[in-house]
């Protein structure tokens, strides 16, 4: 709950300090969600299946624009929130290793938003691997696109489409 919390709060700090210019307050909300999320873990698992069938250079690339794809996108969302008002439910332990902590942001004239995350202890230390919205995981949604387009046109059509998604959310975001 704790890590959740924090990072939630100072991610909307830093999202309502209108005074500080946009190219900054992006830069310290990546550094906020580096901090927190197990981008490796996700990478891994939004490639599935596929992951052992990739060589380890294109494991690297992968991993490197599915980062960089998936901040931006975490950073577009989180702006969507900016107006709400987040609880913090519960937090709900699945053993020593993995945890979700659920939330409800609620948003001015529409209901309620449930927002959970799911977080995994790596030596000690809670990180956040999928965020759910109303129920759905990010990260399933990501390693259904992703496999379908690997089963059907392969890892060069996926990293080409990924970078080309990734391009047109930051240059949306005026990265």
């Amino acid at each position: 709950m704790t890590v959740v919390k924090t990072t939630v709060d100072q991610a909307l700090t830093v999202l309502r300090d209108k005074q500080t210019p946009i190219a900054q307050r992006q830069q310290k909300l990546r550094d906020i969600v580096s901090a927190t999320f197990d981008f490796q873990a996700m990478s891994r698992s939004a490639m599935g299946y596929y992951w052992k069938q990739i060589t380890p250079d294109q494991q690297q690339e992968f991993q490197k624009v599915f980062i960089t794809f998936i901040e931006n996108s975490y950073l577009a969302k989180i702006n969507e929130f900016v107006s709400g008002e987040v609880k913090y439910l519960n937090a709900q332990p699945n053993g020593n290793q993995f945890s979700m902590v659920k939330t409800s942001v609620v948003m001015p004239n529409t209901g309620p938003i449930a927002l959970d995350f799911r977080l995994l202890n790596l030596n000690g230390q809670w990180q956040i691997y999928d965020v759910l919205v109303d129920g759905i995981s990010i990260l399933a949604n990501y390693r259904n696109q992703f496999n379908r387009i690997m089963s059907s046109k392969g890892y060069d059509t996926l990293i080409r489409d990924l970078k080309s998604k990734e391009a047109s959310l930051a240059a949306s975001m005026g990265t």
